[in-house]
């Protein structure tokens, strides 16, 4: 029998705009769905694409302030430009467009309906494009995220006594997540991203661990600039992926942003398909029940390839390296070059791949020694060794 998936589908998002000068480009969701169709990865035996319910005010209180829903809605509505810096609403990072609020809250519907299949229907595998907005904090927006559809679908498993962990494999720290459970022994949340010491949005240290009940639950692996395949897979093999077995959670949540790789205009990272793909399946092989997000990619082509290849591990399909003919021809007409699905390996000068490597073992080390002992001890050695 077929493992049961879903692809969270999307509406019609052609009404929603960031503005033209800004790097988030809504069009990328449709370019990943279209590639998706092309590599046959849409008409699978037992998966199924799945159109959320809207989300309701209550279940987003859980995750924000009224008086921050409030404005967000306001400023939706307003015909005229408008701006309120306290809540992070109307710069440069966080426009101001005709229905933001109902933009926002699209992706929270997703993710928390991706929740709710690998819970209440036995979906092994839900996928939310629209989601990732992991720097929404209570009570603004930041880092191009409205709400914060991650910590509302984590509050729906809590409710319900799951036992959950938050992996963030985004070049940015996820900083509203970690915020949102900094004080929870019920999740776990690892996130791996560029440094905070020059990059956004200046967080997620290897210190920042937790607090009260949560000392020891949020594990942080900052990496510097040239981080290339080797070391995020090292980081992830290290660290990530045996607390993730030691934590034994009931839902594994995963933020999937593709702006890690080393092409993308934003970030310093130099990932490729390799090591993304080479995650997709060390998750995969856990068998946990996966609620899959979206989240950074500032080209569109990477955003494609990368969550495609996450649908393809979710549905056990290996996708080939080589574009199908068909997608080739439609990019081709939107004006992107061919790249075919695999990057070349790319190495960084040796002083600066030095650094790097230098920074993940530093990370690796702090987090072996101030967090691994609480899951030890709480877990168990077995999963550990």
């Amino acid at each position: 029998m077929s493992r049961k998936t879903a692809l969270i589908a999307c509406a019609d998002l052609s009404g929603f705009c960031y503005g033209e000068q800004h790097p988030f480009k809504v069009q990328r969701y449709r370019l990943a769905h279209d590639l998706m169709a092309a590599y046959g990865l849409l008409d699978l035996p037992g998966m199924s694409e799945v159109r959320p319910r809207p989300v309701d005010e209550k279940e987003l209180l859980g995750a924000h302030s009224a008086e921050y829903l409030d404005r967000l809605r306001e400023f939706s509505e307003a015909q005229e430009p408008r701006a309120d810096f306290r809540y992070g609403l109307g710069d440069v990072e966080n426009p101001i467009f005709p229905g933001v609020y109902d933009w926002a809250c699209l992706g929270v519907s997703g993710t928390l309906e991706a929740a709710r299949l690998v819970t209440e229907e036995g979906f092994a595998a839900a996928f939310n494009l629209l989601g990732g907005y992991h720097h929404a904090q209570k009570g603004r927006a930041s880092g191009f995220s409205y709400l914060n559809d991650a910590v509302v679908a984590i509050n729906y498993l809590r409710e319900r006594g799951k036992r959950v962990v938050y992996l963030d494999l985004d070049a940015h720290h996820g900083d509203g997540v970690q915020n949102a459970f900094y004080d929870c022994d019920r999740v776990l949340t690892i996130s791996l991203h560029e440094s905070g010491v020059y990059f956004f949005p200046g967080t997620g240290f290897e210190n920042e661990t937790g607090e009260g009940r949560g000392k020891g639950y949020s594990v942080n692996l900052p990496l510097l600039a040239h981080t290339d395949d080797a070391l995020f897979m090292k980081a992830f093999d290290e660290v990530a992926f045996p607390l993730i077995a030691a934590f034994d959670p009931d839902v594994m949540v995963t933020q999937l942003g593709a702006d890690t790789f080393r092409t993308d205009p934003l970030t310093r990272l130099e990932v490729t398909t390799h090591a993304y793909s080479y995650i997709m399946r060390k998750l995969r092989a856990l068998e946990i029940p996966w609620v899959g997000v979206g989240g950074g990619g500032y080209d569109q082509m990477n955003v494609a390839r990368a969550w495609t290849i996450a649908w393809g591990v979710m549905n056990d399909r290996e996708v080939s390296p080589r574009l199908p003919t068909s997608f080739v021809k439609l990019i081709a007409q939107l004006g992107y070059p061919h790249r075919m699905l695999l990057d070349a390996m790319h190495w960084a000068q040796d002083d600066d791949r030095n650094r790097a490597l230098d920074a993940v073992e530093k990370s690796i080390a702090y987090v072996r020694k101030h967090v691994f002992p609480v899951l030890i001890g709480d877990y168990g050695k077995r999963h550990l060794t």
